[in-house]
Parts: structure tokens; C-alpha cells; sequence
């Protein structure tokens, strides 16, 4: 199949057809409401029929595009970089799961237009030795991934463990308070000798991340792109109000564990089933966190969320996609542990984000409690 996203050529080319047909231009003098939307409906048809036949022309269907069939969309900040709105990542693999169930995570990923794949050396033993033989395995080349990296320290040895030779993007992973300079200078370093394309924060200050923007600008080094952040219904503080004014200094968020550690998911209703990451060893944190105070009114919070779930037809993983909606987000990194539950993700683009209106928006922020004071609002 083919993603529209890995097409540069044909997406310029469509382009350009459209530009040749006029089809880029804003319509003009419409005398009223109907007669606009008359004519936004007939723009919007000749637009996908031109397309059509574009695709035609080069042997291709519009519904054998991955990125038509999932609605998948890629962008990352204002880099450029394409990177799919929907990313897995590996902080369970090499442990918790079997290579054998990696693999078929992975594919499914790839198949359904997923170019996003996140790994450490800090995630769970041996996850970049699986990724990388499966990368081999599969032959896929790394200049059509999206693979990044957390962490300054060993990326020489962890490309080997890939077995890639560069990665699209490598994160710094908690900036150094005492050094914010070298940090950008390691990172511009590690960029002009191949071995990433561009580099991100992870858990980093609104504060710090402009300090190494200004740094990169002063001194003629490479601004960080994206910023890798918590979000999820019960963090919401840091994307909502903190990222939005960098959103437009190019920095985008990519943000993590939608489900919290698989709090939203439902399954921890007042008590942590045997086999769940919260009985794991480890853990104990997050099994202290579910059986607090706190974590019962969470629950209680979830109960009023899987009504509004099953009103939309979807389900509570499904619903927490909800985070998509932030225009600052670019891409939510998923951590499925079997093709069902991403499966159930992937769907959640297409089958719940259209249904997430301003009225059930403010429902869900009503039973929440906790919409911190924003000036941007979401995606309408």
C-alpha cells in the first residue's frame, strides 16, 4: 500500500494539478451562506476528483492510500518532518511482551500508516535489539521511518542496536540545568555527523525549551523541533496552557501515555488485576497511585466517561484519543500490548474524533473538573 505521507512527489504533484486548475484559489463573490457552502461542496468535489485522476494517471487509487483508508495525518510541529499522528511506542517491548508479539505490533503499525516508532536504551531490556531486527527483517529503509530516539548518552551504540544508521529524530531526554549550552551544541553535534535529522526535548520546561531555542539562534546551532510531553484527561496543564505559544515558534508536542499507565482504560475499577502493569514488578508506584484517594476519584470520573463512550459507539481507550484534538499536539505515542488494543486506537481516528463536538467537549471538561485557563481553543 501507499502512504500518502512517504509521497512527496505525488502530494507536489497534486498540488501543482491543482494550482494548474485553478483549484487553490478562495472563492469569490458569493452573494450568501448557501451560495458559499454551494460552492466550498463543489470546490471540495473537483478537488478529489482531480486527485482521482492524478492518481490514475500514476497507476494508483485514492482508497488503496493508507493515510484515505485510516485518516491518518502526519506533520510534526512546523519542521516538515511527516511524522503520523499516531506513534508506537517500545517502552513495554523487550519484557512484557514476546518478540514474536513485537513483530506483529509493528507490522500492524506500518500497515495502518503509523511511521512513528519510539525507543531508548532506558525502555525495557533489549527493546532496541527486537526493533532493530525487525527493522532488518522487514527491509524497511529508515529514510521512510519515523523513529526516534530519548537520550543524548550512547547513541552511537544505540544505532547499532537498531542496526540503522541515522534516525529522524533524537530526543534529549531531561535537560541539564547546569549546561543548557552543551546540550544544544551535542545535539548539533550529533545532527552534522548523520546520525539524526533533528533533535527534541523530553520533559522540558516551557523555559528551558526557549533557553536552547535562543541559544541555537545566538550561536548559530540547530533549534530543537518538538517537545515530547505527559497528556492525558487527568494531565492537561503543560499542553493545554505551557506549549501553546511555543507551537508557534516551531516547537510541536508529541505527547505520551494517553491512557495514563492504562488508568483510563477501565480496567483498574478500585482494584489492580493479576497480569496488569500495575501488579508488575516495579510498579508500585502506579498500583499506590490507582488505590489512593485520587485514583477512586478517577474512577468514579471514568464511570461518567464510558456513558458519553458508549453514546458515541467507542470506547474509553478510544475516547482518550480525545488529546488529538489539541492543535499544538502533532503525534500521540500509543503503548499497545497486543494488535487488538492498537487496532482499537487506530480506529479511534476515523470512528470518534469527528464526534468530538464543541457540546461533548465540554461534557467531558464538565466531568473532568480540570480544564486549565487556555486561549486557544481546540480543533472545532
Amino acid at each position: 500500500m501507499l502512504s500518502m505521507s512517504y509521497s512527496e512527489s505525488i502530494r507536489s504533484g497534486i498540488n501543482r494539478y491543482h494550482s494548474e486548475q485553478g483549484l487553490n484559489q478562495p472563492p469569490t463573490r458569493a452573494t450568501d451562506q448557501a451560495e458559499l457552502q454551494r460552492l466550498r461542496e463543489q470546490r471540495i468535489a473537483a478537488q478529489i476528483k482531480n486527485m482521482e485522476d492524478f492518481l490514475k494517471m500514476n497507476g494508483l487509487a485514492l482508497e488503496e492510500c493508507v493515510s484515505f483508508q485510516t485518516g491518518m495525518k502526519y506533520n510534526l510541529g512546523k519542521s516538515g518532518l511527516r511524522v503520523s499522528c499516531l506513534g508506537l511506542t517500545w517502552v513495554t517491548f523487550g519484557g512484557q511482551i514476546t518478540d514474536e508479539m513485537a513483530e506483529q505490533l509493528m507490522t500492524l503499525a506500518y500497515e495502518n500508516g503509523i511511521n512513528l516508532f519510539d525507543t531508548a536504551e532506558v525502555y525495557a531490556a533489549g527493546a532496541e535489539v527486537v526493533l532493530g531486527n525487525i527493522i532488518k527483517k522487514k527491509g524497511w529503509a529508515e529514510t521512510e521511518r519515523g523513529l526516534s530516539r530519548k537520550h543524548i548518552i550512547e547513541l552511537k551504540a544505540s544505532l547499532e542496536r537498531l542496526q540503522l544508521d541515522y534516525v529522524d529524530v533524537v530526543f534529549a531526554n531531561r535537560p541539564d540545568p547546569n549546561t543548557p549550552m552543551e546540550t544544544v551544541r551535542a545535539m548539533t553535534h550529533v545532527i552534522n555527523q548523520g546520525m539524526a535529522m533533528y533533535w527534541g526535548t523530553s520533559r522540558w520546561s516551557p523555559m528551558e525549551i526557549m533557553e536552547a531555542y535562543s541559544v541555537a539562534r545566538q550561536f548559530n546551532q540547530i533549534p530543537p523541533i518538538c517537545e515530547q510531553a505527559e497528556y492525558h484527561m487527568f494531565q492537561r496543564e503543560k499542553v493545554e496552557v505551557q506549549l501553546p505559544e511555543l507551537f508557534h515558534k516551531i516547537v510541536g508536542a508529541m505527547t505520551w501515555s494517553p491512557l495514563a499507565c492504562g488508568i483510563i482504560s477501565g480496567k483498574y475499577d478500585g482494584r489492580v488485576p493479576p497480569y496488569s502493569r500495575a501488579s508488575l514488578k516495579g510498579y508500585q508506584w502506579l498500583k499506590d497511585k490507582i488505590l489512593s484517594e485520587e485514583g477512586r476519584r478517577q474512577q468514579a470520573k471514568l464511570k461518567e466517561l464510558q456513558a458519553i463512550a458508549e453514546r458515541l459507539g467507542c470506547t474509553l481507550p478510544q475516547l482518550a484519543i480525545w488529546c488529538l484534538r489539541n492543535e499544538g499536539v502533532s503525534s500521540v505515542l500509543l503503548g499497545a500490548s497486543n494488535t487488538d488494543q492498537l487496532m482499537e486506537n487506530i480506529g479511534a481516528i476515523q470512528q470518534v474524533l469527528p464526534k468530538l463536538s464543541s457540546a461533548i467537549t465540554h461534557e467531558i471538561d464538565s466531568i473532568l473538573g480540570n480544564k486549565p485557563y487556555s486561549k486557544k481553543d481546540y480543533r472545532s
